[in-house]
């Protein structure tokens, strides 16, 4: 399983934030398709100080292929213009493989 991972910065106004993400852009990307599953988690601290993070979405695909597959879709191409309307400059994304607990693809 592989997984995009959104983090966002916190916005100037988390309320606006709050409404264009889980009330527009959640939506639209779940339509993309061979996403399994859409994990949001909202940052309340850190062990040690502040942390720059609001939200951190987690987004699951069955494999590589098939997260790229999604990537060149229709769909993903609106929820990435939309999430550009209210995010520019909040998100940084990044790829990844989930592993067991002996570092071994999940």
């Amino acid at each position: 399983m592989v997984k995009l991972v959104a983090m966002f910065t916190k916005p100037d106004d988390p309320e606006a934030f709050d409404r264009a993400y889980f009330d527009v852009h959640l939506p639209l990307n779940a339509k993309t398709p061979g996403l399994r599953r859409t994990e949001v988690t909202r940052v309340t601290g850190a062990p040690r100080g502040e942390t720059p993070w609001y939200l951190v979405t987690e987004m699951y695909y069955d494999d590589a292929a098939a997260m790229q597959a999604a990537f060149a879709s229709p769909e993903a191409a609106e929820a990435g213009k939309q999430l550009m309307t209210f995010a520019k400059g909040l998100v940084s994304m990044y790829t990844a493989v989930v592993v067991d607990e002996r570092g071994q693809p999940a």
